[in-house]
């Protein structure tokens, strides 16, 4: 059986940075703004055993440390501001970027464990 017959196929982890069901992509994947959904509306696949834990907010910090920090130098050594023009314009990118980057790693991180069977679920393809 292929990988897209199977329901794993890559799309299935675009389908999970959109927020959507990795097995259908048709439903939500949350229920609020990090909430997941206890079983995809259309499909009925089961969520109740994934868990993203605290991976997406760790992506996270990582990708906008290694931003924030880089464009901080360079606005210090290019334009020398006064420190609060940093902390007024690094916090407001750090929390909108953190806010922007949390959903789609977490749908990620879910679709990654569907793709990849972490989940001992009958429902799953593959699973025993």
């Amino acid at each position: 059986m292929s990988a897209s017959e199977n329901g794993t196929s890559p799309r299935s982890l675009t389908f999970g940075l959109r927020g959507l069901c990795p097995r259908c992509g048709k439903a939500s994947l949350f229920d609020g703004f990090l909430t997941v959904v206890p079983r995809c509306r259309v499909c009925g696949l089961n969520f109740t055993g994934h868990d993203a834990g605290d991976g997406p907010a760790v992506f996270a910090i990582f990708i906008l440390g290694f931003g924030v920090a880089g464009l901080a130098a360079v606005v210090e050594f290019l334009f020398a501001p006064p420190l609060w023009v940093h902390m007024v314009l690094w916090s407001a990118l750090i929390l909108g970027g953190g806010l922007l980057l949390l959903r789609p790693l977490k749908g990620l991180t879910i679709a990654l464990q569907y793709r990849y069977r972490s989940v001992e679920d009958p429902e799953k393809p593959g699973a025993t």
